[in-house]
């Protein structure tokens, strides 16, 4: 939004990054932090979600450039595949900063017993 008003993210931001540094991080771990779009004063807190299960339904918009070429703008809307009240979806919808711990090894650990015995 060209009129975004910034001012509740410098404060969120500020905050996180100073408890980073103070209490350190794992190794090999990032934060999502996402900011409602709300004044700062309407923040109700902070949660420690986990990533909601959920996908983007993609949209097109047709346009015209000034010069009265087309061109396509890439739109759409976050489909909450999940509902559960502990995830970063839920948190944003109702006020909250949600942070979420993330790596980067997005191996399922757990299944690889299963592809290990297709015998390939």
């Amino acid at each position: 939004d060209a009129d975004a008003d910034f001012e509740a993210s410098k404060e969120v931001v500020r905050s996180v990054v100073a408890k980073a540094l103070k209490n350190g991080m794992p190794d090999h771990i990032c934060l999502n932090v996402n900011i409602p779009k709300l004044p700062r004063k309407d923040l109700k807190g902070y949660r420690i979600c986990r990533q909601g299960v959920g996908h983007w339904k993609d949209d097109f918009v047709k346009n015209h450039t000034p010069m009265g070429k087309p061109y396509f703008w890439l739109a759409g809307s976050f489909q909450d595949m999940d509902g559960g009240e502990d995830t970063d979806t839920w948190a944003l919808e109702n006020g909250y900063v949600s942070i979420v711990p993330v790596q980067f090894d997005m191996t399922a650990h757990q299944h690889m017993s299963t592809f290990n015995h297709w015998g390939l």
